[in-house]
């Protein structure tokens, strides 16, 4: 077991941290952004222009889309792709399809776009997007790494993409496992904490688990985990979190007891 601090203060010791992704590990604001703009430009070309001013508020606000910024709840933040088809189908209801029509239109444009990798920032012309590491996070896992901690992913992110971000950020032999979309339950069911434990051969209640979604953190308590905290630097607005949780505003903040600073 390895004591953890929070800004120099002991919180609890673990095995084992379990971290989300999106919003957590990477800076995926810019890129889901730009995921669900390109959603609702696609979608728009589904329904008459008659409809186009109704339906995109609509879609925005499924979405959580607010001019620039995402909301750090909304559907495109935390949910998973098969919950954000269905947030779109039930979008298209309400400019007067039924509901096959709806989910044929809304699996009709995340095809399309999916098939068409979308520019993020920090990429070069024709590379795969691949969302930025939020800031000082790597120090911190090499530190925990050296220490012993066993380190894992738990997303509504598929495998590939996992395995993907993992790789192209030179962190794959940092990570020992994953738990993602393709596995069932998927969060934010506490069975998914379960399952990804047993796979890295430890009990919930000597791991750990770090997320910026209020979901994710009510999981993660009602899986047993041992130190639930909440990561509030991942987004332009901070993320509405349970305050009766510890917080992370900084990766410094968290520290190994006895690792060099």
């Amino acid at each position: 077991m390895v004591q953890l601090l929070l800004r120099g203060q002991p919180i609890g010791s673990v095995e084992a941290i379990l971290f989300d992704k999106d919003g957590t590990l990477s800076l995926s604001e810019p890129g889901l952004l730009a995921l669900s703009r390109a959603r609702i430009q696609a979608c728009l070309e589904h329904v008459p222009p008659s409809d186009h001013l109704q339906f995109q508020s609509l879609l925005e606000r499924a979405y959580g889309l607010e001019g620039d910024q995402l909301h750090p709840a909304g559907t495109t933040a935390v949910a998973s792709r098969s919950h954000n088809l269905i947030s779109t189908a039930t979008v298209f209801c309400q400019v007067g399809l039924g509901w096959p029509e709806a989910l044929a239109r809304s699996e009709s444009v995340f095809a399309a776009v999916d098939h068409k990798p979308l520019q993020h920032p920090e990429n070069s012309p024709g590379e795969a997007p691949l969302a930025p590491l939020t800031q000082g996070l790597r120090p911190l896992l090499v530190t925990l790494h050296r220490s012993g901690v066993q380190l894992a992913v738990i997303s509504n992110d598929d495998s590939e993409g996992i395995r993907r971000f993992l790789s192209g950020h030179g962190l794959a032999g940092l990570f020992q496992d994953h738990w993602s979309a393709d596995m069932r339950p998927g969060k934010p069911d506490p069975q998914a904490v379960h399952g990804l434990c047993s796979r890295l051969g430890v009990s919930p209640s000597a791991c750990g688990l770090i997320g910026d979604a209020s979901s994710d953190l009510r999981m993660a308590e009602q899986a047993g985990v041992a130190l639930t905290l909440g990561y509030s630097a991942g987004w332009s607005s901070r993320p509405p979190l349970p305050e009766h949780l510890p917080q992370i505003d900084h990766w410094h903040d968290l520290q190994v007891a006895g690792a060099p600073q």
